[in-house]
């Protein structure tokens, strides 16, 4: 009865409520933020959701689009503002994901929503996180976040599919709470997100 239908709803009233009741704070970091990068304050990107299904997410911007000798982007690290570490470590740049929340494109806990790029590197086990909502927090995020292998993420992940419930959910949300106040495992070992790259392609085995 949850999963199938009161987690939706619920999903759908925190969204609301949250940009109704965090909207003080929200403009403010849309004031902050669109002076300290001189425009736009939000980041949107293509993500998969539910059943591969594509989807915009929308953060707080936090990186600038700084550029190498070659005029590609530097590594994420490398972008990273100072006002945007601060918004980083306490999870201010999830806060627009509660509109994520009130269109029905996420849930308050999932697994989180991955690059499209990701899809093709999926083994069967592993796309199994595609059958739930994608999450603004989720059983990865309270173990340990970007301080986890990819193979580990994806344990968890696909161990919450498989044990869905009220209890766990309510276990993820606390944890999360405490995060807040306790930032840890937000930057990988090098600072940075290594990107995925999965385990076969065209047949033949990749290192992640």
């Amino acid at each position: 009865m949850y999963i199938t239908f009161c987690k939706s709803i619920i999903d759908r009233g925190v969204g609301f409520l949250g940009l109704v009741i965090l909207s003080p704070i929200l403009i403010i970091l849309i004031i902050i933020l669109t002076f300290h990068h001189r425009g736009n304050p939000f980041f949107s990107q293509k993500r998969v959701g539910k059943q591969n299904r594509i989807f915009s997410i929308i953060k707080f911007r936090t990186m600038s689009n700084r550029k190498g000798d070659n005029g590609e982007l530097l590594p994420d690290h490398l972008r990273l503002t100072g006002v945007g570490r601060v918004i980083r470590n306490y999870s201010l740049d999830e806060l627009p994901q509660f509109y994520n929340l009130l269109k029905g494109d996420m849930s308050l806990i999932g697994p989180r929503p991955l690059l499209v790029e990701y899809l093709k590197y999926y083994n069967e086990e592993q796309a199994r996180r595609h059958l739930v909502k994608p999450g603004i927090t989720g059983l990865a995020q309270v173990n340990g976040r970007n301080s986890l292998t990819w193979e580990k993420k994806f344990y968890y992940d696909v161990l919450y599919v498989n044990n869905q419930s009220l209890g766990l959910d309510l276990m993820i949300l606390i944890k999360s709470a405490k995060q807040i106040f306790r930032p840890k495992g937000i930057y990988g070992d090098d600072g940075g997100v290594v990107p995925f790259r999965g385990n076969v392609t065209n047949g033949k085995e990749i290192n992640s």
